[in-house]
């Protein structure tokens, strides 16, 4: 009798199969089997802005649900994707459970109701749009065997293209990758997208009925509030994905700053400090942060006085500040040195000049705090044709020096506040003029200096 073979045991066990949300639509399946000669143009068109902005459309064949309200006007829903920085997650999260995304394939939807309730404002006549801020994306191209785009930006459209089929709704999507006008809250995507649908002539564009859905919404452990900020600055209700897709109640608001705040506290509060020479020839250095205003309080309180100004973003060295500073007081000329002067040792190079020329020192010290004058920072670097001067706050149009090209602001910040020790009289000063912040303007300049900006 003849025995059967039994079958040889496998070498190893099989893998343990992971099921992931797939990616790929019968749609697309049946896309593939198409003749080229059959098939229709692609839906999806990319293109980049200014070297910075990321945008993708997807169109339909049929006509588009979009239509204007009987007033004249459209709503827009807008939305976040993910953020692969800060792993904040609003449409999509990853499918592995990692916090970062293995490769393009490895997403899916951050709940289940979300392509359902996307193809439902799609029905009710909403204009989609995605609006995220995508810093990981590097749009410099890789050169091998000829130019081709990065592997960042190639994983990135990847991901969008399969999250627009699935959707299979016209939406477009707006991929901030530079910290410029574009990324939110600053509202240069939003702008962008609105001239692309030529949604930018007023009033065409129904604001009220219009929202912005995102993560970063400033709850107690989200790491910021930009996307809330992001909505109040264009003027839209704001919602999180918990409260838009699940009907959760709102959470709790913690702000680190909010620019109106301080229209609101110092508003009716005392007179502005003053500024007046106590001696014919005397040293006054400033204290504060960048972002303080301490140049611009030079101009206008100092320089009408006949003071001369010593900039080390202009000389480059202390050494260079303090031989223009000893030849402008050997002239008889008064001098404001326009630095941070943090600490008390960096204070003591301009006491120990005082000393050796024998004229009295001062001290102005910007009291602005830290989220105060990133606020400044970023105001001014983003509008280049406007002044920020504190006491009182005003923007007026700049007719004085050209900006001078600073550190990345979070290392100027940071080293200024590592450093930081609060001027004393001790320090051999005959006194410290204090400069708390104050804001005074137009309605148009308070309008721009009360949006959301970092």
């Amino acid at each position: 009798m003849k025995r059967s073979a039994s079958p040889a045991p496998p070498v190893s066990p099989p893998p343990l199969k992971r099921k992931i949300e797939s990616t790929t639509t019968s749609q697309a399946v049946a896309s593939f089997f198409t003749p080229a000669s059959q098939k229709k143009p692609e839906k999806v068109t990319w293109r980049i802005v200014n070297n910075s902005l990321v945008v993708g459309k997807y169109s339909k064949d049929h006509t588009q649900n979009q239509q204007l309200q009987g007033d004249g006007k459209r709503k827009v829903a807008a939305f976040d994707l993910t953020d692969p920085v800060t792993q904040d997650s609003t449409l999509i999260s990853t499918a592995s459970g990692n916090t970062f995304a293995k490769d393009p394939r490895d997403w899916k939807w951050w709940h289940n109701k979300v392509p359902e309730r996307i193809k439902q404002l799609d029905a009710e006549g909403y204009q989609i749009v995605i609006l995220s801020n995508q810093k990981k994306i590097n749009l410099q191209n890789e050169i091998k065997g000829g130019r081709s785009e990065s592997k960042s930006l190639s994983n990135f459209k990847e991901k969008v293209v399969a999250v627009m089929r699935q959707l299979d709704v016209p939406l477009s999507v707006y991929a901030a990758t530079k910290y410029d006008e574009y990324r939110k809250p600053r509202t240069g995507m939003w702008h962008e997208f609105l001239d692309d649908y030529d949604l930018d002539i007023e009033d065409r564009v129904d604001l009220q009925g219009s929202f912005f859905v995102g993560d970063a919404a400033g709850r107690p452990g989200d790491h910021s509030c930009v996307d809330r900020n992001f909505a109040a600055n264009i003027g839209i209700t704001f919602k999180t994905p918990e409260e838009f897709f699940l009907d959760a109640s709102p959470e709790q608001i913690v702000r680190d700053f909010d620019p109106a705040s301080y229209i609101d506290t110092e508003a009716g509060s005392a007179a502005p400090p003053t500024f007046s020479k106590r001696h014919p020839l005397e040293l006054v250095i400033f204290c504060g942060s960048p972002g303080a205003g301490k140049s611009t309080f030079y101009w206008k309180h100092l320089k009408p006085l006949g003071y001369e100004r010593v900039n080390q973003d202009i000389l480059k060295t202390r050494q260079k500040c303090i031989k223009v500073a000893k030849e402008h007081l050997a002239e008889g000329t008064s001098v404001a040195v326009d630095n941070t002067n943090p600490d008390p040792e960096t204070r003591a190079h301009w006491t120990e000049v005082a000393k050796e020329l024998k004229v009295p020192i001062r001290c102005v010290y910007f009291t602005a705090p830290p989220a105060l004058c990133r606020h400044n920072d970023a105001v001014r670097a983003a509008n280049p044709s406007l002044l920020v001067c504190p006491c009182p706050m005003i923007l007026t149009h700049r007719s004085t020096e050209p900006r001078i090209p600073q550190p990345p602001p979070g290392m100027a910040f940071a080293d200024f506040a590592r450093r930081f020790r609060e001027p004393q009289l001790s320090e051999g000063f005959e006194d410290i003029v204090r400069v708390d912040f104050r804001f005074d303007g137009d309605e148009e300049a308070k309008k721009l200096w009360c949006q959301f900006w970092v």
